[in-house]
C-alpha cells in the first residue's frame, strides 16, 4: 500500500532523540527552546511557542484572545475538526465561512457577505476568525486582515498543512496578517515531533500568555510572584492552564528535522508538478496554486468530475484502495458532523464547501514518494477513471 502520507525518519534524526534519552533532561529541557527559536527565526516571527499538538495549539490561542462564553468564533468549512472544537472547548459559539471554489480555502467575498449580513441582521459578529491553510496554501491573508480591520475581530492562522509555505514574499507563520499562526508536526505533516504543535506569535504579551496556559496557568517568573520572598521551590499558579507541553525528546526529533524542511517542502513541489503534468486531460481537477504564495503541499487533493468521468467518487476511491492506493479524504464540512448537527446546523449552508468534498480524493504527497511509486498512483488514478 502506498499511503496519502508518510513520515521521513533519517539516521540523523534518531541519534538525535538518542542524544536526548541519554541526557538529563526528556521532558522540560534545552531542545524545546532550540525548536522554538529555529522554526520563530525561519518564518519570521518574534515567538514560537511549542506544544504537545496541534489541537491543543489552537486551544491555547483561543484563550489567549479570551475566547470564552458569550464570544463568537468563524472559521472554515473545509476543515479538520479541531479548527471548530477548539472554540467551543472555550465555552463560545461557532460559525462557518463557505470555501473559494478554486483553492478550497475560506472565501474572502464569502466572509465579507456573511459579516455584512450580520451586521445588517443585528447578529453576533465574530470576536476571532480562524481562516485555514488548507493542504499547505495560504488562504487569503491580506483580504482577511482587512476585513479584521473593519470589523473588529481578531485573527488565528490555522497553518497545521504549511509550515515551509510562502505568502506575499514571506513565509507562512510571520504573523503579518493575523495575532497568531499555528503549526501541525503529526507524521503525516510537512515535518514531525511525532505528536506536535507550536503558535507563533508577534507580541510578547501573547507569548507570555501561551507559556501560562500550555503549563498548569504556572510560573516560577519571580518578577512575576506575588510572593517574591517564598524561596527557590516556589511556584504560583497565575490562571487556570492545562499540561500541553512538548518533551526534549519530540524537540530532538523536530530540530532534526528542521534541518531538512526545505528539502522536505521542495520534493513536494516537484511532486505536485509532476501530478499537474501527469493527470493532464483526465475528468478531474488538480490543485490550483495561488499566484500570492507558494504551497508546501501537504496534501494533493484532486476533485473527480463525475459527471465527465461516469463514475461516482467513491468508485474512484474504492477502485484506487484496491489498487493499493492509500488515498483518502479531505474533508468533511464540520458542520453536517453529528455533534454539530445537534447545534442546529445543516446541510446547505457552505454550498461551496460541500461540493468540493463530495468529489475530493486526496493522492498520496510525502517527501519520500518515489517517482516510480508516484507513476504506479497515476496509473492507478487512469485505471479507475477508465
Amino acid at each position: 500500500m502506498i499511503p496519502y502520507g508518510r513520515q521521513a525518519i533519517s539516521e540523523a534524526d534518531i541519534a538525535a532523540v538518542v542524544e536526548v534519552l541519554r541526557s538529563d533532561f526528556i521532558t522540560q529541557g534545552p531542545q524545546i527552546d532550540r525548536f522554538e527559536q529555529n522554526l520563530a527565526a525561519y518564518c519570521g516571527a518574534a515567538y514560537g511557542v511549542a506544544v504537545c499538538n496541534a489541537t491543543a495549539a489552537l486551544h491555547i490561542a483561543c484563550m489567549a484572545l479570551d475566547v470564552g462564553p458569550g464570544k463568537m468564533v468563524w472559521t472554515a468549512a473545509n476543515t479538520f475538526l479541531a479548527s471548530a472544537n477548539c472554540a467551543r472547548y472555550c465555552g463560545a459559539d461557532v460559525d462557518f465561512v463557505d470555501t473559494d471554489s478554486d483553492t478550497y480555502n475560506m472565501s474572502v467575498p464569502a466572509l465579507k457577505a456573511k459579516l455584512e449580513q450580520a451586521r445588517a441582521a443585528g447578529r453576533k459578529l465574530p470576536d476571532v476568525v480562524i481562516p485555514v491553510h488548507f493542504a499547505g496554501q495560504s488562504p487569503d491573508m491580506k483580504g482577511i486582515a482587512a476585513l479584521g480591520a473593519e470589523y473588529g475581530f481578531r485573527i488565528i492562522e490555522d497553518a497545521s498543512h504549511a509550515v515551509g509555505g510562502d505568502y506575499l514574499g514571506g513565509k507562512i507563520g510571520n504573523c503579518r496578517y493575523s495575532d497568531m499562526v499555528v503549526f501541525s508536526f503529526h507524521p503525516v505533516k510537512i515535518l514531525t515531533t511525532g505528536e506536535g504543535g507550536m503558535v507563533m506569535c508577534r507580541t510578547p504579551e501573547l507569548s507570555k500568555a501561551l507559556r501560562l496556559l500550555r503549563s498548569h496557568g504556572m510560573t516560577r517568573v519571580a518578577e512575576d510572584l506575588e510572593r517574591k520572598d517564598e524561596g527557590p521551590w516556589y511556584y504560583e499558579q497565575a490562571l487556570l492552564g492545562y499540561n500541553y507541553r512538548i518533551t526534549d525528546i519530540q524537540a530532538a526529533l523536530g530540530n532534526s528535522q528542521f534541518s531538512r524542511i526545505d528539502e522536505f517542502v521542495a520534493r513536494r513541489r516537484e511532486l505536485a508538478a509532476r501530478y499537474d503534468r501527469l493527470l493532464q486531460g483526465l475528468p478531474l481537477r488538480t490543485p490550483l496554486q495561488h499566484p500570492d504564495g507558494k504551497s508546501a503541499f501537504h496534501l494533493y487533493p484532486i476533485w473527480i468530475d463525475e459527471e465527465a468521468a461516469g463514475r461516482s467518487r467513491r468508485a474512484v476511491f474504492d477502485a484506487l484502495r484496491a489498487a493499493g492506493i492509500g488515498v483518502n479524504v479531505h474533508y468533511i464540512p464540520v458542520y453536517t458532523q453529528p455533534d454539530y448537527r445537534k447545534l442546529g446546523f445543516q446541510a446547505g449552508l457552505c454550498p461551496n464547501a460541500e461540493r468540493y468534498y463530495a468529489g475530493a480524493i486526496s493522492l498520496p504527497m510525502y517527501a519520500a514518494l518515489s517517482d516510480s511509486e508516484q507513476d504506479t498512483v497515476v496509473a492507478a488514478v487512469r485505471g479507475a477513471l477508465a
